[in-house]
């Protein structure tokens, strides 16, 4: 592909979203926050892909990637109100799908088209899928650090109160208490991704989202966190306790480990 697809895809990107806009604030405000979240993600894949010296038709499908991974939120938040796959639908499914059916790649190469759908469907996988072309599996692996990578932004800013009309639909719905749960706090210190399941409390949610710095991937995208102060601006919005400030204190050494190796 080159720069002049890269064009056509963000005005049918632009086109696709403002179909879904309505005159009610709530809404609007949920699918401004998706808008804005996919071209944020753009900004951090282009980074991380120009860091690694990727060729210039490799960016140009990352950040197409990017554009698209979120395309499944529109129609997921259309019908079901929520962004909360578990009770709708896997919108990351759900997004391949709306660009098969729109034709929306058609005139790319198969083998291009194929990989941006593989993006699309598996940026929000649990873990990295089976995948044996390399080319398809770095795609992948930029797609769920640089989308991380944004996603931390927006939770610390919804955690802040920047915006006067919260996007609705970014708390998942959680109790906002001072409780937390033993079992997500420990998935940290065990270097691993809490599962969705566990959580009971929107700081089970926070200490999720944390745990995904084990599954970045690429050292542009653990210099990012660090320069955008993430785990310290996470844990203004946790409870101060003893373990939660222990836990805190042994991500930060699994990030600076990290730099020496990576």
């Amino acid at each position: 592909m080159n720069k002049k697809d890269l064009s056509l895809f963000k005005d049918w990107f632009s086109d696709y979203c403002q179909s879904f806009y309505p005159a009610n604030d709530e809404d609007r405000s949920n699918f401004m926050l998706k808008e804005t979240h996919s071209h944020s993600v753009c900004a951090n894949i282009v980074k991380i892909a120009r860091d690694l010296q990727l060729t210039e038709g490799e960016i140009l499908l990352a950040e197409t990637v990017a554009l698209f991974h979120d395309i499944g939120r529109f129609p997921q938040y259309a019908k079901y109100k929520t962004f909360r796959d578990a009770i709708s639908v896997n919108h990351g499914l759900l997004g391949a799908r709306v660009l098969s059916e729109e034709k929306v790649l058609s005139h790319l190469p198969l083998d291009e088209q194929e990989f941006i759908i593989a993006g699309v469907k598996f940026h929000n996988a649990f873990g990295l899928p089976k995948i044996k072309d390399l080319d398809a599996l770095l795609l992948l692996k930029l797609i769920r650090d640089a989308d991380k990578l944004d996603i931390w932004r927006v939770f610390i800013e919804y955690y802040d109160g920047l915006h006067d009309h919260k996007a609705s639909a970014v708390g998942l719905g959680l109790p906002e208490t001072s409780k937390y749960t033993s079992d997500v706090l420990a998935c940290i210190y065990k270097k691993q991704i809490a599962a969705l399941s566990n959580l009971k409390t929107l700081n089970d949610f926070k200490l999720l989202q944390l745990s995904w710095i084990f599954d970045l991937n690429f050292k542009t995208s653990f210099e990012l966190l660090l320069e955008r102060d993430y785990i310290n601006r996470y844990v203004l919005h946790l409870p101060q306790t003893e373990e939660i400030l222990n836990a805190m204190t042994f991500l930060r050494s699994f990030v600076n480990e990290k730099l020496k190796n990576v």
